[in-house]
């Protein structure tokens, strides 16, 4: 498995990795590149089957996502490299958390959680968009991304247009990645310093996920970003990015 990428910013400062979620693109990190590029070369990747990477042949799971990963920072001579991914990215942060944490400086897990609703309903999600395409899941995608003051901007309505065009069976195999993965027995293993960021009308990530993220992983913590549901980093860019760099540039200070 061979995931599509972009590199922004400067070939001589850190290597800061954002990885997105089910049926995004990297555009979804548009607005993070004028605060994240200016200290960081930025690794922007595209899930399976979402934006340049190619659709896989067979099913996935979160570790092939994550290995593919380290592949590409192999490839690119990245031997370590901040991470901050948002819901299914930050599953694939978890893995690297705990299995590759040599190759992990610093971890930010976003409107995201060690297991998210059940198996069987990603199945299903998985299944329906087989037969039906992917405009199936517009809707529900576009009321828990956005809270309703945003769900008609031109920021919410790009990401949205970009869904709508994805192939259904990229989709879909990552839609069942997300449905088998179940991280809360490892959260202990995770090593990075973590940060675990919420939309504060996230109805996906619930209070209960977040707080089982921030006491799993040893000495994590948590801030809200007020005003967001599930996309935090679309709706709030600023917040988002602001409290992103907080984190990562604490490494800096020490």
């Amino acid at each position: 498995m061979r995931l599509a990428y972009s590199l922004d910013g400067s070939e001589s400062a850190p290597v800061l990795v954002l990885s997105g979620g089910l049926g995004t693109t990297t555009d979804m990190w548009d607005a993070q590149l004028p605060a994240f590029a200016p200290h960081f070369r930025v690794l922007r990747v595209d899930l399976p089957g979402h934006g340049r990477s190619a659709v896989p042949g067979s099913r996935i799971a979160v570790d092939d996502i994550a290995r593919a990963l380290v592949e590409l920072l192999d490839e690119l001579g990245v031997g370590s490299a901040a991470f901050c991914g948002l819901s299914l990215g930050g599953m694939v942060g978890q893995w690297l958390g705990a299995n590759a944490p040599d190759r992990i400086d610093r971890l930010v897990l976003a409107c995201t959680g060690a297991s998210l609703g059940t198996r069987e309903s990603y199945e299903e999600r998985a299944e329906l968009v087989r037969r039906q395409g992917v405009e199936v899941v517009l809707d529900g995608a576009r009321e828990r991304w956005f809270t309703p003051a945003f769900r008609d901007s031109a920021a919410a309505r790009r990401i949205l247009d970009e869904l709508r065009d994805m192939p259904a069976e990229g989709y879909a195999a990552c839609c069942e990645a997300v449905g088998a993965f179940d991280f809360r027995a490892d959260l202990p293993r995770i090593l990075p310093p973590t940060l675990v960021l919420f939309g504060e009308e996230d109805p996906v990530t619930s209070a209960a996920l977040v707080e089982e993220l921030e006491t799993g992983i040893p000495g994590a913590r948590s801030a809200g970003i007020a005003g967001a549901a599930h996309l935090a980093n679309v709706e709030q860019p600023e917040a988002f990015s602001a409290a992103v760099l907080s984190h990562l540039q604490e490494r800096a200070a020490a």
